[in-house]
């Protein structure tokens, strides 16, 4: 057993010797290639004793090393100036509409550069025509439920059919209108830092059961209902103004319009007012529905232009609403209408439309303190000029309207 233990012994020393050996000319080896590679004679260099590893940095003169650069900071010096517009430049979405277009007639007077985009659903080109041709201004044609590519400073994001005869043809294309486009257009002031206002609308209050109507109000909307695409579409809508806001920091206002009446109405939108105009100026019956005592508060265009414009340039993202407190039945609205454009005029009772409120009149306490707005223009004169519109486009297209 002795003599086994031995010689198993002296077989691991000898393997071990050898592997050393191995090893010790593997390392001469590399070290002679080293030597050769940066043009040192392989006999100026002393053979290291067997005891040792030579070190290959001390096998190299330290003037023969390849010297690694060193990487310096250098200081940016960035180009003066500032891509900062001397002009402000402004989109308006929805811009041939009823709204828009008197929208855009501020804005120009101003001495802004306007940028309109419409589809032209409910919209018309001669609310604008008069622009055209202007350096300061651009057209284009667009549908904002798909993504538009501009550079601009303020964004009024106004497009949208807001008459239930426009909003019910097409319900679906409603709420794209309200959620695509409302994306879009964040997407676009995200990209563009800009500052985005959104005409949400008194319909996210529904049915209210709280009068008069505070911007803390959640609301009574039916949300299966037949104005659902409209009302619902403007609720997300500004939800997405608000997650935006909170997430990515965009700049955003938005405002809550009540019912708006003036010039460039459509005559057949099926609004109240225009409704009542054109019937009493063709002689006929005025439609109430229901019995009319069902309230409006009817603010007037130029009014409401005013408080959007001052909603934008201001400090408060709101929601804020934007509305005549002054209220009215709809059958004293059929008996001013008469009086102005009819006076032998009668009224004529239909039923009541699904979903139709009962209630409508805004607080603007928050309008009066934080944008030191409130509307000026009475219903009585603000009636007279918009049936003298309608009196003047009849003449002009010589032909009932």
């Amino acid at each position: 057993m002795g003599a086994e233990a031995s010689t198993e012994a002296d077989e691991e020393a000898e393997y071990e010797r050898l592997t050393r050996e191995r090893t010790k000319k593997r390392r001469q080896r590399k070290l002679k290639e080293k030597q050769q590679s940066v043009g040192v004679p392989v006999a100026a260099v002393p053979a290291a004793p067997a005891s040792t590893a030579p070190s290959i940095r001390a096998a190299v003169p330290t003037s023969t090393r390849p010297k690694a650069k060193m990487a310096q900071k250098q200081k940016i010096v960035l180009n003066e100036g500032n891509v900062k517009r001397r002009v402000l430049r402004v989109l308006v979405t929805g811009g041939c509409g009823f709204l828009g277009s008197h929208l855009i007639d501020r804005l120009m007077n101003d001495g802004c550069d306007v940028i309109c985009v419409d589809n032209l659903f409910s919209g018309q080109k001669c609310n604008i025509q008069k622009w055209m041709r202007h350096p300061r201004f651009e057209y284009i044609r667009h549908d904002v439920t798909e993504p538009l590519f501009v550079e601009v400073d303020q964004i009024y994001h106004l497009a949208c059919p807001a008459s239930p005869v426009f909003y019910q043809n097409n319900p679906i294309k409603t709420i794209k209108t309200s959620v695509l486009g409302t994306l879009n257009m964040l997407g676009l002031a995200k990209r563009c830092k800009a500052r985005i206002l959104l005409t949400s609308t008194s319909e996210v209050y529904g049915d209210p059961e709280v009068h008069p109507q505070v911007e803390e109000y959640w609301g009574n909307v039916n949300p299966i209902g037949i104005r659902s695409c409209y009302d619902e579409g403007k609720r997300i809508a500004e939800t997405l103004m608000f997650e935006y806001h909170r997430q990515n920091n965009v700049d955003i206002r938005v405002a809550r319009i009540f019912n708006t009446y003036g010039p460039r109405m459509l005559e057949n939108d099926g609004r109240v007012v225009s409704n009542f105009i054109i019937q009493a100026l063709d002689g006929k019956n005025l439609t109430v529905y229901g019995d009319g005592s069902q309230t409006r508060s009817f603010c007037f265009v130029d009014d409401q232009i005013e408080g959007l414009t001052s909603l934008m340039n201001r400090g408060h993202i709101g929601p804020i609403n934007i509305g005549n407190p002054h209220e009215y039945t709809i059958l004293q609205l059929a008996q001013a209408v008469m009086k102005l454009a009819n006076p032998d005029g009668k009224v004529e009772h239909r039923p009541l439309p699904s979903d139709d409120p009962k209630k409508r009149k805004p607080d603007i306490t928050k309008a009066r303190t934080l944008l030191g707005w409130e509307p000026k223009v009475g219903l009585e004169e603000g009636l007279k000029h918009t049936v003298q519109y309608f009196k003047d486009f009849r003449a002009i297209h010589e032909e009932p309207i």
